[in-house]
């Protein structure tokens, strides 16, 4: 089996089963693994919104830390989790195959009446202003485009204490990926996919990281590698990267892998929620290596460069 690959993981649930799945994988093709605990920045201040806390790299910096100071071989991580700059001397050794890239409400409360209230978007200011929470840019952004009359609160933690949060604190509901929850089979039964919310770039994948020189990792990650997941995410994170974006901007992307084409729908919103502007591509699947690249170009055509220009003046 050669040498032991260290993993390195965060301690929450899901991560831990990210984690487990990538070792139980290694097992499939013969590499014996095992998994190092690590705590990130992100897990230990839970009060602080994402989008203030220099926010790039929050959840991988630690783990970043300990693959390059060699106390791991590998890191599992949330792909949308992962600054689009790699720190020097890391790599991207895989990406598994994209489950669920989709936002969903868990919410309180009588079913009709969350239906009825989330049926007319922007419009109708008679529907009652519903507290929502989330402690993601975008997806606050995306909600108030949608629902201009609602409030946003704070959510922080892992997914069992979000979970948690919804029943503790007043709120209709809060807004999840669905990927995490369905991994660690924590969906509610009070849920709404959000079908009209674009996902952040990379939602739904999980990347694994090593170190450049470790060759042996490489090869070890290669086996279960997902080329189209790592092609549709690398275009969604170089749209991302294009705009300058982080998890402190609301830039969302989606490219999907349909026959020999590929679709792409990206965004970008003030923070209010205000202004919008959207891209949407398709391209021969041959062709489609620079479409992160192109459609925010497009994007920025149109004027969405004073929208992430107002949000860095606003930090």
């Amino acid at each position: 089996m050669g040498k032991l690959i260290r993993i390195g993981t965060r301690e929450s649930q899901l991560a831990v089963w990210q984690a487990t799945l990538v070792k139980d994988l290694l097992a499939k093709n013969n590499f014996a693994a095992e998994l190092v605990f690590i705590k990130s920045e992100g897990d230990i201040d839970l009060q602080t919104p994402l989008y203030e806390m220099g926010v790039q790299g929050i959840f991988t910096r630690t783990l970043d830390i300990a693959l390059l100071t060699g106390k791991i071989d590998i890191a599992v991580h949330s792909m949308k989790d992962v600054p689009t700059q790699l720190p020097k001397g890391i790599v991207q050794a895989a990406v598994l195959e994209r489950a669920s890239y989709k936002d969903l409400l868990v919410y309180k409360g009588d079913d009709e009446f969350i239906q009825r209230e989330l049926s007319v978007a922007n419009s109708d200011t008679t529907k009652a202003p519903l507290v929502i929470a989330t402690s993601s840019i975008r997806r606050k952004a995306q909600w108030l485009n949608r629902y201009p009359n609602h409030t946003i609160e704070n959510l922080r933690g892992n997914v069992n204490t979000r979970l948690r949060k919804v029943q503790e604190h007043n709120w209709n509901g809060a807004i999840f990926a669905a990927a995490g929850l369905e991994r660690i089979e924590l969906r509610p039964t009070k849920s709404i996919e959000l079908d009209w919310m674009l996902p952040a770039p990379a939602q739904g994948a999980i990347m694994v990281v090593c170190r450049e020189a470790d060759e042996f990792s490489l090869s070890a990650c290669s086996h279960f590698n997902h080329p189209d997941t790592a092609f549709c995410t690398k275009i969604e994170r170089d749209f991302l990267r294009t705009l300058l974006g982080g998890c402190s901007t609301p830039i969302s992307a989606l490219a999907q892998v349909k026959g020999e084409n590929v679709h792409f729908r990206g965004n970008i919103l003030s923070v209010d929620g205000k202004d919008k502007i959207e891209v949407e591509k398709m391209v021969k699947l041959d062709e489609a290596v620079q479409l992160g690249d192109a459609a925010a170009a497009e994007i920025l055509n149109k004027e969405a460069g004073k929208i992430a220009d107002a949000i860095n003046h606003a930090k």
